[in-house]
């Protein structure tokens, strides 16, 4: 079972709350998979990685970046886990039909996006459906997480 974490975006860019997400998970010893949609998307957020933060370093990289297997945070548009990664963070509605073989998931979505919003609400029905744990993240005022609400298929 995985444990699948929906952030809803609702205070930062995608570009501003994901790095903070990726640290965290970095900081605890995991590998993480990034997986987009377009590839041109991905090579933005690897360039804000870069640049986030003056004090900050986020080791990662793409396929163009050579070392995929080494690589702590990878980011893709393509399918499988050539980092063997152990948490997915899925951006631009991507897409996880691998999900049970990732111990964590973060499910990033542009609150802004009613389409975007709906589309995350397929997958929480899903995951669900698919017996993983789901947990609903909003973000406060300040740009912080709260837990808002949380489920799991019976069965």
């Amino acid at each position: 079972m995985t444990e699948v974490g929906f952030y809803h975006l609702t205070r930062s860019s995608l570009e501003e709350a994901l790095p903070r997400l990726l640290e965290k998970a970095h900081a605890a010893g995991n590998r993480v998979l990034v997986r987009g949609t377009d590839s041109e998307r991905l090579e933005l957020l690897s360039r804000c990685l870069w640049t986030y933060g003056k004090d900050s370093f986020l080791p990662h990289g793409m396929k163009a970046d050579g070392f995929v297997e080494q690589q702590p945070i990878y980011l893709t548009a393509e399918a499988g886990n050539p980092n063997g990664a152990t948490v997915l963070a899925l951006v631009d509605g991507a897409e996880a039909p691998d999900l049970a073989t990732f111990a964590r998931c973060l499910d990033l979505f542009d609150g802004g996006d009613p389409e975007a919003v709906a589309r995350a609400r397929v997958r929480w029905r899903e995951a669900a459906a698919g017996g993983h744990s789901c947990t609903y993240w909003q973000q406060g005022e300040r740009g912080g997480w709260s837990k808002a609400g949380q489920g799991q298929a019976a069965g």
